[in-house]
């Protein structure tokens, strides 16, 4: 037998560059309460937002991808030619196939790179950014595009107490690539299904006669959520899988600089600080007050808006982690470009 050639992977990977596309619509909670029966103040005291950003009719999930992802490109300082492979995380590209990680390959010009979906809900950006460092590092892939995009307003029920408020729209993408040095820390990773129906799509599809299908009428399947178990659940456990993906980093509290979790409830994000004592010099993103929950995008909004405003850095360590429907979750420990 013939030995096979071995890949001429890169010894580390990292994080080379950074993008985000946020909708132009703000919608404040005085546009939502009407439909749910509430209040700004309900809303801001059970999560933390005072709007967010909902996508117009052309902003579409490959518009908003494309726009984030050229941002990413040249902030990493490459040509879209030279992306091997597109990773897209999205619950809201609405076709099964084909991905619409091909379409935007293509939109940017990359040469016929490799493209696919991931559907990991939440987590979905820290599973792409866990996978593209294992390809940079195995040898498939020179330079990954990972993306994170939702359009959420599309399986949205603006009737729907406890979801209409929560959800939203937007894009952030990532290149990783090798590095010198270790940029992306071994992921932690895993998932409990015997949770699955805590955050799910429903089945059943409304029989209204006459009803149209515009975002937010709730007419394709729409998210549903019990909003006490999951609390429950991300406030406490995922403050374990943050300190595990720290020791398989080899980091300490006093060495991180930034903490970003999934930007899904303010509540959850200051229960994991306290649960996990983060230290007070660490600075932790809050995007989700202004931006609203925008799942697989929520890390990479976040983390861009926190390197706009100066809180994060380059060189910076910080901690990604992210939980979600399934219930699966993902955390891992970056440097910031």
């Amino acid at each position: 037998m013939s030995a096979l050639a071995p890949a001429p992977g890169a010894t580390h990977a990292a994080v080379l560059g950074i993008g985000a596309y946020r909708p132009e619509r703000l919608v404040p909670n005085s546009e939502v309460v009407d439909a749910i029966d509430s209040s700004d103040e309900w809303i801001q005291q059970r999560s933390g937002i005072r709007t967010r950003r909902w996508a117009g009719p052309e902003e579409s999930v490959q518009m908003m991808s494309v726009a984030a992802s050229r941002i990413a490109i040249e902030r990493a300082g490459l040509d879209a030619r030279q992306i091997d492979c597109v990773i897209v995380a999205t619950v809201s590209h609405l076709l099964q196939t084909p991905a619409v990680a091909t379409a935007i390959a293509h939109e940017l010009g990359t040469e016929q790179a490799a493209a696919f979906d991931i559907s990991a809900a939440c987590a979905g950006f820290c599973h792409g950014i866990a996978m593209a460092s294992d390809l940079v590092r195995g040898g498939s892939a020179r330079y990954v595009l990972v993306i994170g995009v939702e359009r959420l307003t599309d399986i949205l029920d603006l009737t729907d107490r406890g979801t209409a408020f929560i959800f939203a729209d937007g894009a952030g993408a990532a290149v990783v690539g090798p590095s010198d040095t270790p940029g992306i820390a071994p992921v932690v990773w895993g998932s409990d299904g015997e949770q699955f129906d805590l955050i799910r799509q429903r089945e059943d599809w409304r029989d209204v006669v006459g009803s149209d299908d515009r975002p937010g009428s709730g007419v394709m399947p729409h998210l549903v959520m019990q909003g006490n178990p999951v609390f429950r659940w991300a406030s406490f456990a995922m403050a374990k899988i943050g300190q595990q993906a720290l020791d398989r980093a080899g980091v300490s509290l006093d060495d991180l600089d930034v903490f970003v979790p999934h930007q899904a409830n303010m509540r959850i994000i200051d229960a994991m600080a306290r649960s996990m004592k983060l230290p007070e010099h660490v600075r932790i993103a809050r995007d989700i007050a202004d931006q609203g929950n925008t799942s697989a995008a929520s890390i990479p909004l976040a983390l861009d808006r926190m390197i706009e405003e100066g809180e994060a850095r380059s060189g910076d360590t910080a901690l990604l982690i992210a939980f979600g429907a399934g219930l699966a979750y993902a955390a891992q420990v970056i440097t910031i470009p």
